[in-house]
């Protein structure tokens, strides 16, 4: 059976904010129609009629999809009425939630865009967390590991870095740690409850991929150690036995994505 990809098609994702939300969840539909992928393209801050028409002319001449996540109810009315009346598809990802939640609650909603991008002390937080996965990325200063929420521990591309920027964007401050035989781990390490710290593994085939492709990108031929079965077979190995030293829960990133394994992460510290 042959399965058939997106043919080319555009996306609008309209937004009376930045539009991060949208975006999301259409790469999350997309993303099901792998290898093929959409055009995405984000129209943020649109607060009046006058950009509504535009946005829809827009769509019409290149026979776009549209989705928008519109906080105030007349643009959605407008875009809605536009939409159809020009034969656009168009996806209201707000406006029935918002709906269903003011007949729950009883009340109207505050009608104001951006809500979710405030500088509160939620932010801040998000603010120092990221500086703090920058400043401690790669173990550059070891006196991170005491100070963060989640230490992760692993060989050379396992996505720690893309780990802790991802978390450090939900609020935890995050240090990485290389596990490489030819380094002692730091002291540090050890002196940390065993729940603050997570192990990644990963396959040997799986690893063997990324890291050729990894020296592919660097220009260098992937004939080198680095990416020789021989060499992760001994670089997990080690990690292995430092993990069980440690007594930490360990997560195989085989074929996962940042996402998946940060949604695990972060179940994970919220029962301990």
């Amino acid at each position: 059976m042959v399965t058939k990809g997106l043919p080319d098609v555009i996306i609008y994702v309209v937004s009376d904010a930045a539009g991060d939300t949208g975006e999301l969840v259409v790469r999350a539909a997309v993303a099901q129609f792998h290898p093929a992928h959409a055009d995405i393209r984000r129209a943020p801050f649109i607060t009046d009629e006058a950009a509504v028409q535009r946005l829809i002319a827009l769509a019409k001449q290149n026979d776009a999809i549209v989705l928008y996540t519109l906080v105030l109810p007349h643009l959605r009315e407008v875009i809605g009425k536009l939409a159809q009346s020009e034969g656009i598809v168009a996806i209201d990802l707000l406006g029935p939630l918002i709906s269903s939640l003011e007949d729950k609650v009883g009340r109207k909603s505050r009608q104001e865009p951006g809500l979710n991008h405030v500088l509160d002390a939620d932010y801040f937080r998000k603010v120092d967390a990221v500086e703090f996965a920058v400043k401690y990325d790669d173990a550059r200063d070891t006196m991170g590991i005491l100070k963060a929420d989640i230490v992760l521990v692993g060989v050379s591309r396992t996505s720690k870095t893309p780990l802790s920027m991802y978390l450090a964007h939900k609020g935890y401050k995050v240090a990485n740690i290389p596990l490489v035989p030819e380094l002692k781990p730091p002291e540090e390490l050890f002196k940390l409850p065993k729940e603050k710290i997570i192990g990644l593994t990963i396959g040997v085939p799986y690893l063997n991929i990324i890291r050729k492709e990894r020296l592919k990108a660097l220009g260098l031929p992937n004939s080198a150690s680095y990416a020789t079965t021989n060499r992760i077979e001994q670089e997990l190995q080690y990690a292995d036995d430092i993990t069980k030293r440690l007594g930490c829960v360990i997560i195989d990133v085989s074929h996962r994505a940042v996402e998946e394994t940060a949604s695990l992460i972060m179940e994970y510290v919220r029962t301990i």
